[in-house]
């Protein structure tokens, strides 16, 4: 006889972000690690792409009213205890989100977080952030207090400073919390040394995690793994520190059985501990 595992499933997350229809990016590595992590996801898309593991050729923007009905629908039926969001590529789109979000009372919620990838840059090369909506991201920033994810170029054109050493990074960090982060994951990956360091930086909380950097291609997506990873933790109502353990974890695990798939930048493993 054969007996069934009982599901738990209680919390929910609300991804605002792009489409990957490779998979290893965008809402879909999102909605495999909030599935891994035993948690509900839900989208709003705010644009499809074009891409696959060798990078991104075309942007199709989803028309902003549309995105903001992904929103309302999903906050107005079930609702989410945390909210991660992706890749905003222009202006009108950072402020629509804004108000979406304000409109349905998340804005100024203790209760649920918002974490923010502030994704730039693809893998690639091709520009995800339009330069003149830079600006309006960092007043998103500043008004919505978010959780947020940047990878180290990021993080130098957010903190307005050139990252060359640890002593930077943690500078950087504190400096995009004097923009208005309630907390920094700031990733250490693009750093060249045999070493990587992963931060979380808060006003009163400062972690650090060191691992091996893992020589290969097969990155793809690791960002968006990332701020879900973190995501999921503080649906589950996890202290940050433990959120940002158990989600550097996952990814470096994610990286170390990545599947090989494609000529460029492959795709990481989200299922690796459900095999």
């Amino acid at each position: 006889m054969t007996t069934s595992k009982v599901s738990n499933l209680s919390k929910t997350v609300l991804v605002i972000a792009g489409s990957d229809p490779s998979g290893g990016a965008g809402i879909q590595a999102d909605l495999k690690t909030l599935t891994t992590h035993g948690v509900y996801g839900m989208t709003a898309i705010t644009a499809l792409t074009e891409q696959n593991t060798r990078g991104v050729f075309e942007i199709f923007e989803i028309p902003l009213d549309f995105v903001v009905k992904q929103i309302d629908c999903c906050l107005t039926d079930i609702g989410a205890n945390a909210i991660k969001i992706g890749m905003m590529h222009n202006v009108e789109l950072i402020d629509g989100v804004y108000e979406a979000l304000k409109h349905n009372k998340i804005i100024g919620n203790g209760k649920i977080k918002i974490v923010l990838d502030p994704v730039m840059v693809a893998k690639g090369g091709h520009r995800l952030l339009k330069e003149d909506a830079v600006n309006s991201l960092k007043n998103f920033i500043k008004n919505t207090s978010p959780v947020l994810t940047p990878n180290i170029p990021e993080a130098e054109i957010l903190a307005g400073i050139k990252i060359n050493n640890l002593v930077d990074m943690k500078t950087a960090g504190e400096k995009l919390i004097d923009l208005g982060a309630s907390f920094v994951v700031l990733k250490g990956g693009h750093m060249n040394t045999p070493i990587m360091s992963d931060f979380l930086i808060g006003e009163e909380v400062f972690d650090q995690i060191e691992t091996k950097k893992i020589e290969t291609n097969h990155t793809h997506g690791t960002g968006c793994t990332m701020a879900s990873a973190l995501a999921a933790g503080l649906a589950k109502s996890y202290e940050i520190k433990e959120a940002f353990q158990k989600a550097h974890f996952y990814v470096n695990q994610a990286i170390i059985t990545s599947p090989r798939f494609g000529n460029g930048h492959g795709p990481i493993n989200h299922s690796f501990n459900i095999n």
